[in-house]
């Protein structure tokens, strides 16, 4: 008598040509695993490879009578003098949040804490609500202002457009909002900064922008300036040269944004 045993007719795993597409199957998914691991590796390789702060950032992280600086997850810049305004400063994509040290200085100098956040891979897209940890350690602070440059300003508008009722100023240094983050309707003091010079974002990039900020918004251009002097991290691929220097660009931006957070003081 011929008894056919549950699974015997279905199963080929025992035939050569069953073998075959098994081994086949396995090798292409260690194959897809590998590529995927070379893949991640090469984006977080890329993503953790900043340039080097300048010596004029690094000398500005230090400590005096007026300004307490403190390396956590990012650089506190904190007043001696009580502050009742914040400023959180996104950097810009693949930037070290130390190349922001001078203008993050210079700003709490005139009594306002300032927090460079460090941004998971460097990366303000991937870590748009950075802003809720320093809200959240920093009790104290009565208003708070965002900003960001470059790529960290894109995602600091998207989180002031999120957060209505917890931001009370907006600061693009080289930045616009995404284009379906519209800002129109922020209740909110807001200002962008940016050279004429940029070879990244351009001023047309800006002038586009308007109609997604409020219409009082304050735009302010930096003749010469470019895009990488709003920090101090060296040249940047794309961008073109500067007719200004580090300095004066910077001095521009800071007194723009100190408008602002007197504004919402």
């Amino acid at each position: 008598m011929f008894v056919v045993r549950d699974g015997d007719a279905d199963d080929d795993v025992s035939h050569p040509s069953g073998r075959s597409r098994r081994r086949w199957w396995l090798w292409a998914g260690a194959a897809l695993f590998t590529l995927l691991l070379v893949v991640a590796g090469g984006f977080y390789f890329w993503a953790t490879t900043t340039p080097d702060p300048a010596p004029d950032a690094i000398a500005a992280l230090g400590s005096d009578d007026l300004v307490r600086v403190i390396e956590d997850d990012g650089y506190t810049f904190q007043p001696t003098r009580p502050a009742r305004v914040g400023f959180i400063l996104y950097p810009g994509g693949r930037v070290d949040p130390a190349s922001y040290a001078a203008p993050a200085r210079n700003i709490a100098e005139a009594g306002y804490l300032v927090v460079v956040p460090e941004l998971a891979l460097n990366l303000a897209v991937l870590d748009q609500d950075a802003a809720d940890d320093v809200i959240a350690a920093h009790p104290d602070i009565e208003r708070w202002v965002i900003g960001g440059h470059s790529l960290g300003g894109t995602f600091a508008a998207g989180y002031a457009g999120e957060h209505r009722e917890i931001i009370s100023g907006l600061v693009l240094w080289a930045a616009y909002p995404a284009g379906g983050t519209d800002l129109s309707t922020l209740d909110a003091a807001v200002t962008s900064i940016f050279g004429t010079r940029d070879g990244l974002t351009t001023i047309d990039d800006i002038d586009e922008s308007r109609q997604r900020l409020p219409v009082n918004a304050d735009f302010v251009s930096i003749e010469g300036g470019n895009h990488a002097q709003f920090g101090d991290y060296g040249p940047q691929d794309g961008d073109n040269t500067a007719t200004i220097s580090r300095e004066e660009q910077q001095a521009t931006a800071v007194e723009a944004t100190l408008r602002i957070l007197r504004m919402v003081e």
